[in-house]
């Protein structure tokens, strides 16, 4: 992908705004395939679900249709295998109660201190009300990794579930998830993915990985706001949903519970399509990486590694301009070498300044940042950060420029020599 690219640019309808986005781990942009896509569908096929007349039919038809895109997005074997909901949070919420019926008083699950906190609370409550125990493993303050030999002692306890994130939406670390996977099973657990924060920059591989569920989010892939959960369909089969009685008996239905935002996932349609022109357009000389799979499945595999071989670049651009500004603090991996190991996801503190005071003075010089915890609430505790208003987040994406990492730095660096 071409670094500045116009033509990538050009696509998301927002960037015309006078303005920086580098707020995208809370949100990015929406891409302009997505938003043609919701209006298309409220201008020409809106209807409920199952209805014998030609915008129910049509509307459903949209609806098979991003199933299967988002399958294909992540490899799942079947679009079956695809569940909508309202949010990442939403279906961790419901599918924790499914699988909570299933454990026994004296159970342990596993958690982790570098999740989102939606990857930890509905896990904790469930062991709550079902008597379970709550095992957490820690992740080490220099660098933002996970402790995988606190992991593995964990595993060695046989819990029934281990929750975690596959990069982190606070420090950006990425997590060993094919290991952890290969780990639990071994002891017979279930894991849990949280991949909201990583889906946006790289390739993801759900039977490669082996995880049993995975749960991510249209909104930081330049979708709207609709939450997407996979699980294995021998699991969603077995697993019995809270849902009302007419409502299907088997996946992906079960679990989509009440009316769905079918204008939202009509967008989420479209966000795969947009990443489908970004694989064919830039994606081309990761062809032969990819043999293994084909048509759409093998040109979203080139677009994620386009957008990864940019942000690889723009991530080092953005490292190295917090590195030269005195008084900033960065938490997380800061080793150049080691970028592969993290998304462009940076958190710092600076020297005698509160993080929601540089977040306001950065907005007024045009620069969107987010400050605070981002609901990773267990990392700023970790971290000691949380009673002084934890850290200021900044997070390029593929369609942030390195012209802009620069505007960034010297807003920045003003700020700082103001302070």
């Amino acid at each position: 992908m071409p670094t500045n690219s116009n033509d990538v640019r050009s696509r998301f309808p927002a960037l015309s705004r006078s303005a920086i986005f580098l707020d995208n781990p809370g949100g990015t942009q929406i891409a302009k395939p997505s938003l043609d896509r919701m209006v298309n569908y409220l201008h020409h096929h809106n209807a409920n679900h199952q209805g014998v007349f030609a915008t129910s039919r049509e509307s459903d038809v949209i609806l098979d249709q991003a199933h299967g895109a988002v399958a294909a997005f992540i490899n799942a074997a079947s679009a079956d295998e695809i569940i909508f909901g309202a949010n990442m949070t939403t279906l961790t919420f419901a599918i924790s109660r499914s699988l909570a019926c299933t454990w026994n008083p004296g159970d342990s699950i596993v958690v982790t201190r570098l999740d989102h906190d939606a990857n930890i609370s509905p896990w904790l409550m469930a062991a709550r009300d079902r008597g379970c125990q709550v095992i957490w493993v820690d992740f080490h303050r220099e660098d933002g990794t996970l402790d995988m030999a606190q992991m593995q002692a964990a595993i060695e306890r046989k819990p029934r579930l281990i929750a975690v994130g596959y990069a982190s939406n606070a420090l950006g670390t990425i997590n060993p998830i094919r290991k952890i996977v290969e780990m639990a099973h071994e002891a017979g657990a279930l894991v849990y993915v949280d991949a909201v924060q990583y889906a946006p920059h790289g390739v993801i591989d759900v039977q490669k990985l082996g995880c049993d569920f995975l749960v991510f989010s249209a909104y930081k892939m330049f979708g709207p706001h609709v939450g997407m959960l996979y699980g294995r369909y021998d699991l969603l089969d077995r697993l019995e949903p809270y849902k009302v009685r007419p409502a299907p008996d088997e996946p992906p239905g079960k679990f989509e519970t009440g009316t769905l935002n079918h204008e939202g996932i009509a967008g989420v349609l479209g966000a795969i399509e947009y990443f489908e022109w970004v694989g064919s357009t830039f994606g081309q000389k990761f062809a032969n990486h990819y043999t293994s799979y084909y048509g759409r499945r093998q040109t979203l595999k080139q677009a994620m590694s386009a957008v990864n071989e940019f942000e690889l670049e723009i991530s080092k651009a953005t490292l190295q301009a917090l590195q030269r500004i005195p008084g900033v603090h960065i938490y997380g991996i800061q080793d150049e070498g080691r970028l592969s190991e993290r998304v462009p996801t940076y958190s710092f503190t600076l020297d005698n300044m509160t993080p929601h005071t540089v977040a306001e003075r950065l907005d007024q010089a045009g620069i969107y940042v987010w400050d605070g915890n981002y609901y990773a609430l267990a990392v700023t505790q970790h971290l000691d950060l949380e009673e002084s208003g934890g850290m200021v987040r900044v997070g390029p994406v593929h369609y942030n420029t390195l012209e802009e990492i620069s505007r960034f730095e010297a807003a920045l660096a003003r700020i700082a020599a103001e302070g």
